[in-house]
């Protein structure tokens, strides 16, 4: 009866070249996983930023609306009343709302402006992040190529484009 011989790995137990590209796929696809989980959490933090900023602006625009509305009254209440202390305290009691409103709104500005600005930098960072991700993700198919094509330019232009990828996402963390 003749014996049937099962080869494991013939072609690449005589390729030490596999063993190390393999390995740095391997790394090169560590690194994605990482940058790829901060570049989503930097989005789910840009997504709270912006909803922050937009409840801060309609905060804002509700204290607009009611120092307006306590500045008509106050117009309105002059107008049909008359010399009255009854109407003086009712138009002194608007004006100060009116005023409390005014300063109300100023404060709910500041903390809008600031809520976009953190918006900003959220999105640019997170866009750093996506950048780097792509590099590295072109750095993981180009050094597996190698595997095809047993071609050394493969790992080395993968590699290349892993390191750039993962300096723009390091990057990100000095804005």
């Amino acid at each position: 009866m003749a014996e049937i011989e099962i080869h494991h790995g013939g072609e690449h137990a005589d390729d030490p070249g596999a063993k190390r590209v393999g390995l740095m796929v391997g790394v090169i696809g560590v690194v994605l996983a990482i940058v790829t989980i901060v570049a989503h959490r930097e989005h789910t933090k840009a997504v709270i930023d912006r909803t922050e900023a937009n409840d801060a602006w309609a905060y804002y625009q509700a204290k607009k609306i009611r120092e307006h509305v306590s500045a008509v009254g106050a117009e309105i209440v002059r107008a049909v009343g008359s010399e009255s202390p009854r109407v003086e305290l009712a138009v002194g009691k608007l004006e100060e709302q009116s005023k409390k409103y005014i300063a109300d709104a100023e404060q709910a500005k500041a903390e809008a402006d600031h809520k976009d600005d953190e918006t900003k930098r959220s999105e640019r960072l997170a866009l750093r992040l996506d950048l780097g991700e792509g590099f590295i993700e072109l750095g993981l198919v180009l050094s597996s190529l190698y595997f095809l094509g047993r071609q050394r330019m493969f790992p080395l232009a993968g590699g290349g484009a892993a390191l750039i990828g993962a300096l723009t996402a390091a990057s990100a963390l000095l804005l």
